[in-house]
C-alpha cells in the first residue's frame, strides 16, 4: 500500500511538472510570444493607418471577415470538423460578440479620438479585468492578496493615464479610453465564457467566432456606412489585409498554439509586451508622442500585472528567505 501511494504520488507530482501551466517555455516558445505581440500591438497601428480612409464598422467587418476566410482554409486544409448543434453555434456567436465585434468596435471607434499607444495600454488591463470577473462569477480562482493589490495598482494606473484633470472636462478624449476599456472588459467576458470550449479543438473554435462575427458585423456596416461608395489607397487596403490576415487569423493560430504548449499563465506575458510594440510603432511611423503620465500609467499597469501573476514576487521571496549554507572547514 506505502508503494502504491508513493507511486500515486511521485506520478502526480510529474503530471504537475508536465502541465502546461507550470512547464518553463523554450526558445522556441518564448519566440512565438515575442512575434504575438508585435502581431497584436501592430493591430493599433493598422487600425489608425485604416482610418484614415476608412470608418470603424467597415474595418471591423472587412478584418472578421477576410480572417474568417484565411481560417475556414486552415481548417479545411487539416480536415477540421465544425459541430451542427445550433446550441453551440449559439456559443460561438455569443463568444464572437464578446472577443471580437463588440472590442473590435470599441477600439476602433475609441482610436478616432486616441492615439494608438495609449489605447494598447489600456487593452493591457484585460487581466485587471478577467481577476475581478473570475472571483465573483466562477468558483475557480479567488481573490489573493497579491490580486488584490494588483487590481488596485492596475486601476491607480487607469487613473494616473488618464488624468485626474481630465476625468472634469469629460470630452470625447475620455470617451475614446472609456471605449478602449469597455472593450478589455469584453476581452475579459469573453476569456470567462470561453471555457466552455475546452472538448472542441481550438482552431474550430476560432473559426466559429470569428465567421460569427462577420455575420454580425454584416448588417451594420453595410446598412449604416456603405462600404461599395467608399474609396481607399493601396496603403489602407494593405493595413486592412495585414489587420485580418495576421493580427486576426494567425495570431489566433500562434495564441491557441502556446497556449497548449506553455498554459495560460505563460500567455499573460503577451499582455506586457504589445504596448511596447504599439508604442514602438506608432512613435516610429506616425509621429506619436506619449505624455509621461501615460508611461507612468503603463508602469503602474505593468506592476499591477506582476503582482497578480506572483511569479517575480514568489522568485523574491524565495531567494530573500533562502538560508546560506556554511562552507565546509
Amino acid at each position: 500500500m506505502k508503494k502504491q501511494a508513493a507511486l500515486k504520488g511521485n506520478t502526480l507530482k510529474n503530471q504537475a511538472k508536465e502541465s502546461p501551466v507550470n512547464r518553463v517555455m523554450g526558445l522556441k516558445n518564448w519566440g512565438l510570444i515575442l512575434f504575438l505581440s508585435i502581431i497584436w500591438g501592430g493591430s493599433f497601428f493598422f487600425i489608425e493607418v485604416a482610418l484614415k480612409q476608412l470608418p470603424p464598422l467597415t474595418i471591423v467587418m472587412s478584418r472578421v471577415g477576410l480572417a474568417s476566410i484565411i481560417l475556414l482554409a486552415v481548417c479545411w486544409l487539416k480536415g477540421e470538423n465544425f459541430p451542427a448543434s445550433p446550441r453551440m453555434w449559439g456559443a460561438f456567436f455569443t463568444v464572437g460578440a464578446l472577443n471580437n465585434s463588440i472590442p473590435f468596435c470599441l477600439i476602433v471607434w475609441g482610436q478616432t479620438h486616441i492615439e494608438s499607444g495609449l489605447a494598447s495600454i489600456l487593452n493591457a488591463t484585460t487581466p485587471i479585468f478577467s481577476v475581478v470577473l473570475t472571483h465573483f462569477l466562477t468558483r475557480e480562482e479567488r481573490l489573493t492578496s497579491n490580486r488584490v493589490t494588483g487590481v488596485l495598482l492596475g486601476w491607480i494606473g487607469v487613473t494616473t493615464l488618464i488624468g485626474i484633470e481630465s476625468l472634469r472636462g469629460f470630452g470625447i478624449e475620455i470617451l475614446g479610453q472609456i471605449a478602449v476599456l469597455g472593450a478589455a472588459f469584453s476581452y475579459a467576458c469573453a476569456a470567462i465564457y470561453g471555457r466552455r470550449f475546452k472538448d472542441i479543438s481550438p482552431l474550430v473554435v476560432a473559426t466559429g467566432m470569428v465567421c460569427s462575427s462577420t455575420i454580425m458585423m454584416l448588417p451594420p456596416a453595410l446598412i449604416l456606412e456603405r462600404p461599395w461608395n467608399l474609396s481607399a489607397g493601396p496603403v489602407t487596403l494593405s493595413a486592412v489585409f495585414a489587420l485580418a490576415a495576421l493580427s486576426t487569423a494567425l495570431a489566433y493560430i500562434i495564441y491557441f498554439k502556446v497556449l497548449a504548449t506553455s498554459g495560460p499563465t505563460n500567455i499573460l506575458l503577451v499582455t506586457f509586451l504589445i504596448p511596447v510594440s504599439a508604442i514602438t510603432l506608432g512613435s516610429v511611423f506616425l509621429g506619436e508622442r506619449l505624455s509621461w503620465g501615460a508611461f507612468a500609467g503603463m508602469g503602474l499597469i505593468f506592476t499591477g500585472l506582476l503582482a497578480m501573476d506572483g511569479r517575480v514576487l514568489h522568485k523574491i521571496k524565495g531567494s530573500s528567505f533562502q538560508v546560506p549554507r556554511k562552507k565546509d572547514s
